[in-house]
């Protein structure tokens, strides 16, 4: 059964007479479906990092809202997102992570492809050994790739395939963060961990967007990187989140530290920056050293975040990425309870959409305006296509 489209009018009102999103977005998986093209396909989401697949020939399988895609990293050295599928029948190619050492090989009728995606052997297509038909172009039946980007070592995807540029969609961004556009080196494997939690992905972005609830949720972060000194960080349709005048580098046991990224301005000596990409992708900027948190949607009521830290340089000093690590996963802990308690409130059925500070809540609203901006414009496209 299909829900009746929402009635978003008092979302996209001024922040002092809004109300957040309707209960629907956040439970109901009629919605949860139309937001995944307006929001999801339809834009650049964020669907891996290219520490994924390190070396040349690594492969992993992955599932983006149901749709069955392979990260590849190819002969010639280049990170590539195909649907994992094989042209003949639709059978899945690559069941989990490995190198692929030849070609892409399909299990069941043995059609191979090259990591490049071009169909290189169609055996006995044509009847016993006869590998070659009139009626098979292998020229047109390579792998389907889905069009992909590389910034701040995440893969971004635009499934629909019609978004504009990355670099064009996201300009503002990049020109802001343009001091962080030089190579960065994934921390390894005590550098990502995932967290699953019961939430809508739209409440992890919410949350991340602000810097209100930091005095009673991180209270050992706002020690010393106190409510006051942030502000926000607000680019209608594109990006918000908060940033802070107080940045505390951490420090190991001996007195060790992490290099800085080269060539930064004196603003990052002191500042870091929290900012949501547009839908799913949240980062965090400073001085020596970033991360990229990957939100999964995998249901109306269900995240998996992906977190990844990386350095200014491939070597760093292991107690202090370990603390580092450690650090980060506990503050991001600390946010489970709120996301997972909002979104059993959103299933009161009198709740409204709640209402936003004018004076705290401006990253938010605007995330919400985005949502439904989204929305309208893709139910205007149907509607006139009628």
């Amino acid at each position: 059964m299909v829900s009746a489209p929402t009635d978003l009018s008092n979302v996209r009102r001024p922040i002092t007479e809004a109300r957040g999103l309707p209960n629907a977005h956040y439970t109901d998986p009629a919605v949860f479906e139309e937001e995944k093209h307006a929001l999801l396909f339809d834009g650049w989401a964020g669907l891996a990092v290219t520490a994924d697949v390190a070396e040349i020939g690594d492969a992993i399988p992955l599932s983006f809202l149901g749709m069955p895609l392979l990260l590849i990293r190819d002969r010639q050295n280049t990170v590539r997102v195909f649907q994992n599928i094989c042209r003949h029948r639709g059978m899945i190619l690559v069941d989990q992570p490995r190198k692929i050492e030849g070609a892409i090989r399909c299990p069941y009728h043995s059609w191979c492809y090259a990591t490049d995606g071009k169909l290189v052997s169609t055996p006995h297509v044509g009847g016993p050994g006869q590998n070659k038909h009139d009626g098979i172009d292998r020229a047109l039946l390579g792998l389907v790739e889905v069009r992909s980007h590389i910034w701040m070592g995440v893969v971004w995807i635009n499934v629909s395939g019609d978004a504009p540029r990355f670099e064009d969609a996201n300009a503002k961004l990049l020109e802001r963060w343009a001091e962080f556009d030089k190579p960065l080196f994934h921390g390894g494997g005590d550098s990502t961990f995932t967290l699953d939690v019961a939430c809508n992905w739209k409440l992890a972005v919410e949350n991340y967007c602000e810097s209100y609830h930091l005095p009673w949720v991180h209270p050992g972060l706002n020690s010393y990187s106190r409510l006051e000194d942030h502000y926000h960080i607000e680019e209608k349709g594109l990006f918000s989140g908060q940033g802070t005048l107080v940045y505390r580098q951490i420090t190991g046991p001996k007195g060790q530290v992490f290099p800085d990224f080269d060539g930064l301005c004196d603003k990052w000596d002191t500042a870091a920056e929290y900012i949501t990409a547009f839908p799913n992708v949240l980062l965090g900027v400073h001085r020596d050293h970033a991360f990229a948190i990957i939100l999964e949607p995998l249901g109306p009521e269900k995240t998996r975040e992906h977190v990844h830290l990386f350095y200014p340089v491939a070597d760093t000093d292991d107690t202090l990425r370990q603390l580092n690590a450690t650090q980060w996963k506990e503050v991001f802990v600390e946010d489970i309870f709120v996301v997972e308690g909002m979104q059993r409130g959103r299933h009161a059925v009198s709740f409204d959409g709640g209402r936003f500070s004018p004076a705290m809540d401006g990253p938010t609203h605007l995330f919400h305006d985005w949502v439904a901006e989204r929305l309208n414009a893709r139910r205007a496209t149907a509607q006139a296509a009628e």
